[in-house]
């Protein structure tokens, strides 16, 4: 494929092919093919899914004319988006997304996919909103994020990030150490999230002063929550009550993110999880919005959306 000759001076060539050419190595890896920048041109020698190669690469060349600058993720979001034949959509997305805000060291942050975008869009337009989609989509990276620029411009005076410790059953109370300690290992991926946007340092400080608060799903009951962003995280393993009690804790002035994945639910058979009840009872309700998450918005190594689908095609054979 020949390259115009706009695209060959070195800025914009880096900006096409990623720096050591890693936005070809992307579609190297996916395909299982060779694809090489030589003499003016990227060549391949894909032979079953050459047509699909040459779609990605123009949509790279066009948005590299427009100037937007492409990482190894955006072309995982391309590949994807070239396997459900909706390529087209990816232009659009791509030249209106912002930023949404930078990280503690200076990184900036922007939606990665078209539904990531949504979800944010949702986040700041209605108080209660579900979030549901396999592992890697963003969901509870995306509701922290939102949450901490929510607290740094004034707009909430508390953080309150939850999970239900299902995995503890009722062990909890036999592990060693006080509720904080019993209870970290499970909200680690919520520590990790605020470490990232504030800083260690910063974030235990605001957790020492209450100003954020993580702590265990059952600790909830009798309290409401007024001025703050509450973030419910693994909502798929709440039970009918405990999805009742936690939406019930919403005060004035407050904001609730419920992420999960129905695809994992830890609960007893018998058991019908809060999450999957609570969506089909409150979706039509004004104020409330239900964000879907696929394999397409998985924003981890290539290889995690082949997982996803490959378990996805299983699954439809039980």
């Amino acid at each position: 494929m020949k390259l115009d000759d706009i695209l060959l001076s070195q800025e914009l060539l880096i900006k096409l092919l990623g720096p050591q050419n890693k936005n070809l190595k992307v579609i190297e890896d996916y395909f299982s093919v060779k694809v090489t920048y030589r003499e003016d041109e990227i060549i391949t020698n894909a032979i079953n899914n050459k047509s699909k190669i040459e779609k990605i690469i123009q949509s790279m060349k066009d948005l590299t004319l427009k100037g937007v600058t492409l990482n190894e993720r955006d072309i995982s979001y391309l590949i994807a988006l070239e396997d459900i034949d909706n390529l087209g959509e990816a232009f659009d997305f791509f030249l209106k997304r912002k930023t949404i805000m930078l990280s503690e060291n200076g990184k900036v942050i922007i939606p990665k996919t078209k539904v990531q975008a949504e979800y944010v869009k949702a986040i700041e337009n209605n108080d209660l909103v579900f979030g549901v989609g396999p592992a890697g989509t963003g969901k509870t990276y995306l509701a922290v994020l939102l949450a901490v620029k929510g607290l740094k411009e004034g707009k909430y005076k508390k953080i309150i990030l939850t999970r239900p410790a299902v995995e503890a059953g009722e062990q909890l109370g036999f592990l060693p150490g006080d509720l904080k300690e019993k209870i970290d290992p499970y909200l680690k991926p919520l520590y990790d999230a605020l470490y990232e946007f504030l800083g260690v340092s910063h974030t235990e400080l605001l957790v020492k002063n209450g100003v954020i608060e993580i702590s265990p799903l059952a600790y909830m009951r009798g309290r409401t929550y007024e001025n703050s962003f509450i973030i419910l995280d693994e909502a798929q393993n709440t039970t009918h009550s405990q999805m009742k009690m936690f939406l019930t804790r919403l005060g004035f002035s407050s904001k609730m993110v419920c992420t999960g994945d129905t695809s994992q639910i830890d609960l007893k058979k018998h058991e019908i999880s809060g999450l999957v009840e609570a969506i089909k009872i409150l979706r039509n309700i004004d104020g409330i919005s239900v964000i879907g998450f696929s394999k397409l918005d998985c924003v981890r190594n290539p290889l995690v959306q082949k997982i996803i689908g490959a378990y996805d095609n299983e699954n439809k054979d039980f």
